[in-house]
């Protein structure tokens, strides 16, 4: 059940209204109950046994981790656990990655050699966000950073709550300990606040989002007919179709279980401002970053082969460089599991992944370079011409990444990269050629009319949260501002029985 859709509504609003309803002190049974159900009907209900395999698992083994001291056994069953998880994602979700890879490699190395036979597995509803999320409470209680849930139940919410199930975002068991098994009462301005929420969040995915995929999917699905400038603008349209579509489903998310009394991590900080790559995935997929970081690159940091690669740097470079190149491995580590993440593809890893490790090596070894240039040019820090370059630098290289996430593999990726460069058309900026990849002229405005919409409102956010800001007006500019964006989203979002919005683009992950 998509939750954009009007059955998903129906049911949240009566969920909603038990869950204030029912006694405080068994609202978080109730919302364990609601989440069974709504994994059960999301797909095949058999598939709730993977969920339920990895939240005992992980349930047993902290603990296990919790009550024994001895570090060589703590050690084991968190080998032991952690391998469990990840070889129950790696073979439901990468299993063809390895056969295309390795059939790939066979065919060129050994041709006429046997192939291996694809497998079509079902894969679980959010099996990559639960898992990290499960993971990371594992790690906590290892690391004794927290304590493990002792209740069963309490901990199987924690691994199923349902709002976040579809696209994340990835939770931390000591930020929600205290707020899912808490009681809330009534609070009808935490329940507005959500509910706004929800509709910026429609406002982005049906008007925006699916607005763009007709272009950006015209483009791609045909690039050989529209080379040259058709392409990078198709992947400037993809950049803002992902965002809306996944920063959309995030407002979703967090907005309803804002209502709910809950609120969860945020996922996105007006990431296409930002002004470098590093910055950029600190406001881009948020909780995923931080992840990452807590639980894979700094533990390798601290690791022994790690420490020799740093002593034989710092002799071969000099101590502050060879510091500086030894983190360059752990971080190839960090992007390519980035990439991993997003799906099993190289288009993915190198997209997502790899071309961004290359920006920020290229970027800190090409750092006395920058200071030099800046120095010349005497840019300061707060230099408005610096910042909007360094911004529109970002943004670019960011898109340049997305022809390969959007592409059909990563070779037609750069067959795309060679079409681009084929032709010189500039004339479609202004011949009309534009109107042909699926929106007329009405459609094509009213897409530019909510992009503009979304720019306001970002810059707005920057300094203040604009439900705050609106809630300051007086109640008639609120009503009107906040029911002109439920209008819209009636009136010009692609939804409906005649039309069927697409699945949200991380929802695979």
């Amino acid at each position: 059940m998509s939750i954009t859709s009007f059955a998903f509504l129906c049911s949240f609003a009566v969920v909603l209204a038990l869950y204030y309803l029912i006694p405080k002190r068994i609202q978080w049974m109730f919302l364990l109950l609601v989440s069974i159900l709504y994994f059960l009907t999301a797909g095949e209900p058999w598939l709730m046994l993977y969920p339920a395999a990895a939240i005992t698992i992980v349930y047993a083994g902290a603990l296990y981790i919790d009550g024994v001291k001895e570090p060589k056994r703590r050690k084991t069953a968190l080998s032991l656990v952690v391998v469990f998880c990840l070889l129950l994602l790696i073979i439901l979700k990468y299993c063809n990655f390895g056969i295309y890879t390795y059939n790939a490699l066979a065919m060129r190395i050994f041709p006429g050699s046997s192939l291996l036979t694809t497998v079509q597995l079902p894969v679980p509803l959010g099996i990559s966000f639960y898992t990290l999320a499960l993971l990371g409470y594992l790690f906590d209680v290892y690391y004794e950073i927290g304590k493990p849930q002792r209740n069963f139940l309490k901990f199987a919410l924690f691994g199923l709550y349902f709002p976040v199930i579809v696209s994340g975002p990835i939770l931390r068991y000591r930020d929600m300990e205290d707020q899912l098994y808490a009681s809330h009462k009534m609070d009808f301005k935490q329940v507005t606040y959500g509910l706004q929420r929800m509709v910026w969040g429609f406002f982005k995915k049906l008007v925006i989002a699916e607005r763009l995929a007709l272009i950006v999917g015209t483009v791609f699905g045909n690039y050989r007919s529209y080379a040259g400038l058709y392409i990078p603008l198709a992947a400037i349209g993809f950049a803002f179709q992902l965002y809306t579509d996944f920063s959309g489903g995030m407002d979703i998310v967090l907005g309803l279980s804002e209502a709910l009394g809950i609120r969860v991590a945020e996922n996105f900080r007006t990431p296409y401002f930002s002004r470098s790559i590093q910055e950029f995935w600190r406001r881009w997929h948020i909780t995923l970053g931080e992840w990452l970081k807590d639980y894979l690159f700094y533990p390798l940091l601290r690791t022994a082969t790690f420490g020799h690669l740093q002593e034989a740097c710092k002799k071969r470079f000099g101590k502050k460089t060879g510091k500086k190149i030894a983190t360059f491995v752990p971080m190839f580590l960090l992007w390519f599991a980035v990439g991993m993440w997003h799906g099993g593809a190289w288009k993915f890893i190198i997209g997502s992944g790899l071309l961004h490790w290359c920006y920020i090596v290229c970027g800190e070894l090409l750092i006395p370079l920058w200071t030099k240039i800046k120095a010349f040019f005497r840019l300061g820090a707060d230099s408005l011409f610096l910042k909007g370059w360094q911004q529109l630098r970002t943004f670019l290289l960011v898109c340049a990444g997305f022809v390969f996430f959007r592409a059909e593999s990563f070779s037609e990726g750069c067959r795309m990269y060679g079409a681009m460069f084929s032709v010189w058309n500039p004339q479609i900026l202004w011949d009309g050629s534009l109107l042909s990849l699926g929106l007329d002229a009405i459609e094509a405005g009213l897409a530019i009319l909510a992009l503009i919409v979304l720019l306001t409102v970002s810059l707005l956010q920057q300094k203040e949260g604009l439900r705050d800001r609106i809630a300051r007006r007086n109640i008639v500019v609120r009503w009107v501002i906040w029911y002109a964006l439920l209008f819209s989203v009636i009136l010009f979002g692609y939804y409906g029985p005649e039309y069927s919005a697409a699945e949200f683009i991380y929802q695979g992950f």
